[in-house]
């Protein structure tokens, strides 16, 4: 059964409130086309037909109170009977005697309540029961005399504001915002926690959270951390979806009632109860990633942590999540990765993956935290290496269920940013090459991302043994999903592509540009994403570096790629895309004057119509200090070293605008163009005054 906004099955199971009594006569058929059939036959009025009356009274209002109640109870945690229900049409019925003006409280309850249930983990029932209209009923009758009834439909509207398929809140409604404080404002706890649901429901945005917080919503869902368990659960979850990833909120939050408020949160993560524990610092970690200045305490940060480890030992829901929670806290910060490995991190979460090798959920939410915390600490990876998780991380690799897969590559991702790692022991280079390559052939998208992520890793920090990647067949693998319709896929495969070529000697190189092809490198250079156009120069980068007759590839048949790169820096692609692009040019222009003609006939070809000026010129006049120092660099080994050829291309160079724009960069405030500049002027000097001579 999906858990609520407050955890568990509590909602659901609770909604049977009011149940007629036992010995209340009961001669109608119960099953559930029968049910179903009386309740839409009757319509207003009851299921009673003629005679029934209506109100509280008739004998059809009973009836029909009880084909209600006995729906709410057969469909209550039974997916499959919801269903049929919903085959059968009876949730527009069931939503009429919500909207009926002389329906008894009991009927209305019961209507409630199934209504509820509906909602509660099927889509489908969720959505049939928006379109019948319930919201409007549920919400009109949170105002109903009966305590009953309010309870009743305050439960329901939280289970249907726990479906994907509810509609959002616009708090930036006036008449929304002032219903949503009335709620707020209700003495019915019931009422309250659907409240918070709403918030941690519809708070979407900066500006939503922004009118919560101008509304007073934080001051008054801290005021009710003092009611029972699930309201401030609830509180709780609304606080983080009002202060998560906003500086300005967070900050607000903080400063309240001079810190009380803040404080009040760092108390409940001692509270007796473990879900209370686990969403207090789930509160905690937004508020200190959203307003880092306020979250300054070490002290605080080291409880943290020392509480998500318990936490893993609780069963259920709460174990499963908090290592997720240790990972968001700890993520990209090195600080709280070397606390969190002070406190043995490493160890209590090898040890709980090793008992919970057959709880699905927790072993994923582990294997990312052991992953967070090896992301930039060698003692991590080194403890974590030395027990017997590395089999199990190996082991994982193979597992049935994708998102376990996933969390091994995520693993080993980590892992192998250490060259040492990669050396020896259980997860050297020979054992986790195989595995990861096998996962290329995934039928999980994400599955083969992930591999390709610790095959990236493992191709930069394998480079003394790169043989070993080649002869495993990772080469062709990666072409097959450079060609993939996944942007994503064809992005991270060019990437291990750029990786493994990276320094390798020029005979592999040549394999793989077999492999590859020029006209699949000169498709890559063009295709439709920016990112995958970057990362493809960068591969001809690697290509070009230390191996002088890997131009070829570049000039050769026909020109394929070097026509590709000049369309690009011609259109002025995406400026990661011209500066990769102009490295490469910088590259070749380094070589011999083939190679340097060929560079020249990129940048200042051969035309008649010179209205339309060089992209040199502008990518000198670049906001990007990297874009300028790349072009610099270029123009520098085109002119170097000085002869009749050079002198031409400085002419060329000059007619295009190219030599003034670089001399007017002589106050660049860049450093790098400075020395570049300084370079550029002493070639120049020295060719004047050869010509001098």
């Amino acid at each position: 059964m999906p858990a609520t906004a407050s955890g568990g099955a509590r909602a659901e199971e609770a909604a049977s409130a009011l149940s007629l009594s036992s010995s209340a006569p009961f001669c109608m058929g119960t099953r559930p086309e029968e049910l179903a059939a009386r309740l839409v036959a009757g319509g207003p009025g009851g299921v009673g037909g003629p005679g029934g009356g209506r109100g509280e009274g008739g004998e059809g209002e009973h009836e029909r109170v009880l084909a209600l109640r006995e729906i709410k109870n057969q469909i209550i945690g039974n997916r499959t009977k919801k269903l049929l229900y919903l085959r059968l049409g009876a949730v527009p019925a069931v939503v009429a005697a919500l909207a009926e003006p002389g329906a008894s409280p009991a009927a209305l309850v019961q209507a409630a309540a199934a209504a509820g249930s509906f909602a509660c983990g099927v889509d489908d029932g969720a959505r049939a029961v928006l379109a019948a209209g319930a919201v409007g009923h549920l919400t009109r009758l949170l105002a109903h005399p009966d305590d009953k009834v309010v309870d009743a439909c305050a439960r329901a509207l939280r289970m249907i504001y726990q479906s994907k398929q509810a509609p959002t809140f616009d708090v930036n409604n006036e008449k929304n915002m002032d219903f949503l404080l009335s709620l707020l404002d209700s003495e019915n706890e019931n009422v309250t926690e659907l409240a918070a649901n709403i918030i941690s429901y519809s708070c979407n945005s900066n500006t939503e959270q922004l009118a919560l917080c101008g509304a007073g919503v934080p001051q008054k869902l801290v005021s009710l951390f003092g009611g029972s368990m699930n309201l401030r659960d609830a509180c709780l979850e609304s606080m983080t979806a009002i202060i998560r990833n906003n500086w300005e909120v967070a900050s607000r939050f903080a400063s309240m009632d001079h810190g009380k408020a803040f404080r009040s949160i760092v108390a409940l993560i001692h509270d007796r109860s473990p879900r209370t524990r686990l969403l207090a610092c789930l509160c905690l970690i937004a508020l200190g990633h959203a307003s880092p200045c306020h979250f300054l305490d070490r002290q605080i940060k080291t409880k943290l942590i020392l509480v998500l480890l318990e936490l893993i030992e609780e069963p259920g829901h709460v174990g499963d999540e908090a290592p997720l929670a240790l990972t968001t806290l700890i993520k990209d910060s090195v600080e709280l990765q070397k606390q969190a490995f002070s406190t043995n991190a490493v160890a209590k979460l090898s040890n709980h993956l090793l008992a919970n090798t057959s709880q699905t959920r927790r072993a994923v939410t582990i294997l990312l935290a052991l992953a967070e915390l090896c992301s930039k600490q060698e003692e991590s990876r080194s403890q974590l290496l030395s027990g017997q998780v590395s089999t199990l991380i190996l082991d994982a690799l193979k597992h049935d269920c994708a998102d376990i897969r996933v969390a091994a590559c995520s693993c080993l991702k980590n892992i192998s940013r250490s060259s040492k790692v990669l050396s020896a022991g259980r997860l050297s280079c020979d054992t986790v090459i195989a595995p990861l390559v096998q996962l290329l052939y995934d039928s999980s998208t994400s599955v083969q991302i992930a591999a390709l992520g610790a095959i990236c890793n493992i191709a930069v920090n394998l480079t003394p043994r790169k043989s070993v990647l080649l002869h495993s067949g990772v080469v062709s693998q990666l072409v097959h999903l450079s060609k993939s319709m996944d942007p994503t896929l064809r992005l991270k495969s060019v990437l291990a592509l750029r990786n493994i070529m990276f320094l390798m000697n020029p005979k592999d190189k040549d394999l793989i540009l077999k492999e590859l092809t020029v006209s699949t490198l000169s498709s890559l250079i063009c295709d439709s994403e920016h990112s995958v156009q970057e990362q493809t120069l960068a591969l001809v980068q690697n290509l070009l570096d230390g191996y002088v007759d890997s131009v070829n590839y570049v000039t050769g048949e026909d020109g394929m790629v070097i026509n590709a790169i000049s369309r690009q820096l011609n259109s002025a692609s995406a400026t990661g895309v011209c500066i990769q692009g102009m490295l490469v040019l910088a590259n070749m222009a380094a070589g011999n004057e083939l190679n340097k003609e060929a560079v020249m006939d990129v940048t200042v070809p051969h035309r008649a119509d010179r209205i339309k000026p060089s992209f040199v010129v502008n990518f000198l006049q670049s906001k990007d200090k990297q874009l300028r120092v790349a072009t610099l660099w270029c123009i520098l080994n085109l002119i170097y070293p000085n002869s009749d050829s050079s002198s031409t291309r400085v002419a060329r160079l000059q007619n295009a605008g190219v030599i003034s724009q670089v001399k007017n960069m002589i106050n660049d405030p860049c450093l790098d163009c400075k020395d570049a500049y300084y370079i550029f002027d002493d070639k120049m000097l020295c060719r004047k005054l050869l010509l001098q001579s």
